[in-house]
């Protein structure tokens, strides 16, 4: 491995499922090092995780990065977005944390939304009408269905939040993040009070947001960091790949992961009432709108292992159509929803059904593209879609992606651009410059690139007349 040009920095990424750790060369964008542990997610009741897992998982995956970590001189943490994070006044985990697809505030969600002024107020104000996904509607479950845990909270945090204060001390947290809160209003850049005195929280228990460029501290003795290295804001995993990207306003990105997501750069301040779209601030000065389901890879995996088949044993045609909703869905809003199969015939084969999966995944996210652009110039469906995440690697993915969007697409060389999008944050801060314009320099979005081929118009049909029809019963609590 070629010597490294400039200073080191880590970049870390803290998902659903494990920790990674890059050591990058901040003038190359070189990864010199790498890092992973696995997490433990409990299911028994919802989808929980111990954020002291991610701690350890944190001090692991940063020691098999080897002695060169400790070379490093600063580093940022990319956290999945909106967990519950509850501390008590020694900073241990209360209980353990709610994750982003942990749907039980559903209930919450409601009342929250028809108790404030519906869903326009909450677009116009806070910038998104608040999903079950959202910290707010966890914080009104835990209230509601574990008072104790919330009288003995004295400080909540986002996961990434919770390793970035670890790493420095200092409760903080940034602007990308934050947004995904429910609490913080992108209207006036601040903590909404009549949000949190609605649901008693007091905002003496939340952390400081950072301005953009912001250093949240330096690293503590101690740690397997060397102490005094920089501290970036850090930010949510969405908003760390746009930075890994490099992403410019108008390009869109379409992420296959445990989640599906679909978001753009926007200078526009998205504010959509239907809620189809979040609106989210980037880790920048700009926004960054997004959709995002809650099944994806996992429950398209889920539907390969149900048929006995690989994952890339797909087969065309068939009428067969699957809403792959396994874990109730977010876009379309319908938390209560199981997966549906509709139009089995005797001739429809298994790798028909999952191939409808895959589709099925897929019109998800593609029925919200246009709503992430709203505000933005149309680029006429020509601007290709950056695939990222795991599911960018199956050619099954890529090439239903292709012919249900009928865009180009692109997919980035780039592994873990959640990590990358974080150290090129760090670096941003060591070097002075713009995150986003590092990771250019770092040219993380170059990749083999794909031409558009005809949109599949008939399965696009068959898919939206299987939503719509049924509906009432995708709605219903099982």
């Amino acid at each position: 491995m070629a010597t490294p040009e400039g200073p080191l920095v880590v970049g870390v990424d803290s998902s659903t499922q494990s920790t990674k750790a890059l050591v990058v060369d901040a003038a190359t964008g070189q990864v010199v090092a790498s890092g992973q542990a696995r997490h433990t997610v409990q299911t028994a009741h919802g989808q929980e995780s111990d954020p002291e897992d991610w701690w350890n998982a944190l001090g692991e995956a940063l020691g098999r990065c080897g002695d060169i970590v400790h070379r490093a001189a600063a580093v940022a943490v990319g956290g999945q977005q909106h967990g519950l994070v509850t501390l008590d006044r020694e900073g241990r985990p209360v209980r353990p944390a709610l994750l982003w697809n942990d749907v039980r505030s559903a209930p919450q969600r409601d009342r929250l939304v028809e108790e404030l002024g519906g869903p326009q107020w909450w677009a116009e104000r806070i910038g998104s009408v608040p999903p079950p996904a959202f910290t707010v509607t966890k914080w009104a479950w835990l209230r509601e269905h574990e008072p104790e845990a919330a009288e003995a909270t004295a400080a909540v945090r986002l996961p990434h939040d919770f390793l970035t204060e670890r790493l420095t001390g200092y409760g903080t947290t940034d602007r990308g993040d934050v947004s995904g809160t429910g609490w913080w209003a992108s209207a006036s850049g601040t903590y909404d009070e009549r949000v949190l005195e609605h649901v008693g929280l007091s905002p003496g228990l939340l952390p400081r947001v950072l301005g953009h460029g912001e250093a949240a501290g330096t690293v503590r003795d101690g740690l397997p960091l060397p102490a005094g290295a920089l501290v970036a804001t850090g930010t949510g995993d969405n908003m760390a790949a746009a930075l890994g990207l490099g992403l410019r306003p108008g390009q869109p990105v379409l992420s296959l992961g445990t989640s599906g997501t679909v978001y753009s750069v926007s200078e526009h301040r998205p504010a959509d009432p239907t809620g189809t779209v979040s609106g989210f601030a980037d880790a920048g000065t700009r926004w960054l709108p997004l959709a995002c389901t809650l099944n994806c890879t996992l429950a398209v995996d889920r539907v390969a292992a149900l048929l006995g088949r690989d994952r890339e044993d797909v087969e065309p045609g068939g009428s067969v159509t699957l809403l792959p909703f396994l874990d109730g869905e977010r876009t379309p809003d319908l938390p209560y929803a199981s997966g549906l199969l509709h139009g089995l015939r005797h001739e429809t084969t298994g790798g028909q059904v999952l191939q409808a999966a895959y589709d099925g995944a897929v019109f998800a996210l593609l029925e919200a593209l246009d709503k992430v652009f709203a505000g933005d110039a149309a680029d006429g469906g020509n601007a290709p879609v950056l695939l990222i995440g795991g599911g960018a690697k199956g050619t099954a993915w890529r090439e239903t992606v292709r012919r249900l969007s009928g865009r180009p697409v692109q997919v980035p060389r780039a592994q873990e651009l959640v990590a990358l999008g974080a150290a090129a944050q760090a670096a941003g801060l060591l070097l002075g410059e713009d995150p986003a314009a590092v990771a250019r320099r770092w040219a993380t979005a170059e990749g083999p690139a794909y031409e558009a081929v005809e949109r599949d118009e008939p399965a696009l049909a068959r898919l939206r007349a299987t939503l719509g029809g049924a509906d009432t019963l995708l709605r219903r609590p099982h």
